[in-house]
């Protein structure tokens, strides 16, 4: 069974930056699209940004377009989320997904981590 692990959560300033991280004990067809959700409390699971196997395909949010940066060095078996110019509305539970194609809502993920807080404080 493929497990993922994020890592790189906390707590920030508004303004500031976090980088996540999110290994994959393997690769396989299933990480061929790797993601990241967040979850704020009271809220439905959403798309953050997704990367294809190569780094040929990139999507993101609108709400995040221009602040956050995702990338992954296979080499690792590991994506990231690179996070600027946090908001306090960015605070949420960051989860990494994997799945072999993509989609942007959370039940098109076979695969989760365990998730990481990220607070932005105002």
């Amino acid at each position: 069974q493929v497990q993922l692990v994020e890592s790189g959560g906390g707590l920030v300033q508004a303004g500031g930056s976090l980088r996540l991280s999110c290994a994959a004990s393997e690769r396989t067809y299933r990480t061929d699209f790797m993601g990241w959700f967040r979850q704020a409390p009271g809220k439905e699971r959403e798309f953050v940004a997704a990367v294809n196997w190569n780094g040929s395909n990139i999507y993101y949010a609108d709400s995040v377009k221009g602040r956050f940066t995702i990338s992954r060095e296979n080499a690792k078996n590991t994506v990231y989320l690179q996070m600027n110019s946090l908001k306090p509305e960015d605070t949420a539970v960051y989860y990494c997904a994997a799945d072999h194609s993509y989609g942007r809502r959370w039940y098109e993920y076979d695969l989760w981590g365990q998730g990481t807080q990220v607070t932005v404080s105002s």
